[in-house]
């Protein structure tokens, strides 16, 4: 799937194979696993079967792990990016 350019109508959201290729070649079952955990925000879903993840939460987590954040210091960074979604 080709990512359109975020917007601020429309934010850029991935597919979920796209956000694991962006984790570094994470498998889908390892995602919905960290997602399980509360390490990975949970999708949106856009209607019964297609769920997407949007860009800048998959690009907070990323850099949560390059700057060394602890799991549990992630876990309440994905707590916080789904309280910013409910807002």
């Amino acid at each position: 799937m080709i990512a359109h350019a975020p917007t601020p109508e429309a934010p850029n959201y991935l597919r979920p194979k796209d956000a694991c290729r962006q984790l570094g070649g994470m498998g889908l079952s390892t995602l919905y696993a960290h997602i399980d955990r509360g390490m990975f925000p949970k999708p949106v879903a856009l209607s019964r079967r297609f769920v997407v993840f949007p860009q800048e939460e998959v690009t907070a987590v990323i850099n949560a792990r390059l700057a060394g954040k602890t799991d549990d210091e992630v876990r309440q960074l994905v707590a916080e990016l789904m309280e910013k979604r409910r807002a």
